[in-house]
């Protein structure tokens, strides 16, 4: 779901809760993202609210007599502001908001005000109750203040809320959020001590953040404390790893959990392409103070699917470094804080997840930059890939090809990747042939002739031969 919300600030170049929810729809149907292919493991109030999408989806399509195969593309400003994103019943508040919840605050991250409350929004969407709006606008502030240079005693701060109150609009915490907030996690006993890595959000948020507190500054150690609390090993796990990722960067995960990750190059391409699209995101309108309303959402999101496939240049607006707000900073000696964020002087050799890291010159920690783009064309950048990975065949793709596919070229893996999407999508058919486009007979026609179909990865409408 981490990688399918990044992929949607990607192709929307911003914050679009439909189309997040279309994506989660994919996987949830179809294994969209799946490092199996397949959908494995969703919680039952995820899958309750992505039934209640689809519901409204249908309902949608009646009303307003739009063909069912054009709904998930749907980028019609007025229907999506009548759209209701939030398909969660009240009070309800699982852990599953919160371990997806990275590429937001990456994404956002220059724009605090933003990060945070498009952090609380991204959660509401699955999981309705307010502690779980206000543990993701939380833990995005931290992630935020993680990418921006804070050192992890002001991460820790149990005034870390007040001390960055303008960020959260000046909206309150619920009191259990609050306390997490305060320091109740701060018990270096741990499971003895009472603290749970369960399922419920705040349980969840607190676990992370203990694992984070006592982790002696080794990403290893905090992600084992995480797992050996039990429960819900996985989720605490992947909680406290986006707010430790971002801190420590990439140059400090344990090489040897790197080398094993699935998809890898796929995921270096994903990470640097939120960095370059934040980069360019600029804010249409203020955040209310209030609660928000649906016309927000999809203020900054650029709808037509042909402009994602026309020129770059005529795009995109012009490439210009948005500048960093700042806040009060305190006087602690360790403060990273007043560092600039500096591109550095080479590209990574390789990056991985949502931390890109470069040598600071006022840490010997390595501190989480955006990275260098090289422009052969003088307005795309190219994207590089690791040598002598086993998912690279071909040369590295143009950034046209990058936006028309979007990730690599055709790899080996991607090739087989599609064979296996192939697949999903003809059982996907048969098991309800009058939601999908896809013929009975596919094998036959798509030897035979050309075939009209979606492509797996951006759903734009083309011919296969």
């Amino acid at each position: 779901m981490g990688l399918c919300l990044a992929n949607s600030l990607i192709a929307h170049r911003g914050f679009a809760p439909y189309d997040q929810l279309v994506r989660y729809k994919w996987w949830f149907r179809h294994g969209y993202m799946s490092s199996t292919g397949q959908c494995f493991d969703i919680g039952n109030a995820t899958s309750q609210s992505l039934c209640e999408f689809e519901r409204r989806q249908q309902s949608l399509a009646i009303k307003y007599q739009i063909p069912l195969d054009q709904l998930d593309s749907l980028a019609d400003p007025d229907l999506l502001a009548k759209f209701n994103p939030n398909c969660s019943e009240t009070g309800v508040a699982g852990n599953g908001a919160l371990m997806r919840l990275a590429p937001v605050p990456l994404f956002f991250y220059r724009y605090p005000t933003e990060a945070v409350e498009f952090s609380g929004i991204s959660g509401k969407i699955t999981h309705g109750d307010q502690k779980a709006y206000d543990a993701c606008r939380y833990y995005g502030a931290l992630i935020v203040a993680a990418l921006r240079g804070e050192t992890k005693k002001e991460l820790l701060d149990g005034n870390f809320y007040l001390n960055h109150k303008s960020w959260f609009n000046n909206k309150p915490l619920t009191q259990e959020v609050m306390n997490v907030a305060q320091g109740s996690y701060k018990k270096p006993g741990g499971y003895r001590d009472g603290i749970r890595g369960k399922g419920y959000i705040v349980n969840a948020l607190e676990a992370a953040l203990w694992a984070f507190c006592y982790d002696e500054n080794s990403f290893e150690k905090g992600v084992l404390d995480a797992v050996n609390l039990g429960d819900d090993t996985d989720t605490t796990a992947a909680i406290y790893g986006q707010l430790a990722g971002a801190y420590y960067g990439y140059e400090n995960l344990p090489q040897k959990w790197v080398t094993r990750v699935y998809a890898s190059n796929f995921i270096t391409c994903l990470s640097k392409w939120i960095i370059y699209e934040g980069e360019l995101w600029q804010p249409k309108l203020p955040i209310s103070s209030g609660s928000g309303s649906n016309h927000q959402f999809h203020s900054n999101v650029v709808l037509p699917t042909t402009a994602a496939l026309s020129s770059v240049s005529e795009t995109r607006p012009t490439h210009i470094q948005a500048s960093t707000p700042t806040f009060k900073e305190s006087s602690s000696s360790e403060s990273r804080a007043n560092q600039p964020m500096r591109f550095s002087e080479e590209r990574p050799s390789s990056t991985y997840g949502t931390a890109l890291a470069a040598q600071s010159n006022a840490s010997s920690r390595l501190r989480t930059t955006a990275t260098s783009y090289d422009y052969s064309d003088g307005t795309r950048p190219a994207i590089s890939y690791e040598v002598g990975s086993s998912y690279n065949d071909v040369a590295s793709p143009s950034y046209d090809r990058m936006v028309e596919y979007g990730h690599s070229g055709p790899t080996a893996a991607r090739r087989d990747y599609y064979d296996q999407t192939r697949e999903a999508q003809l059982a996907a058919h048969y098991r309800a042939p009058h939601l999908t486009n896809r013929p009975p007979n596919h094998d036959q026609q798509f030897l035979s002739q050309p075939m009209q179909c979606h492509d797996f990865t951006t759903r734009n409408r083309r011919r296969f031969q």
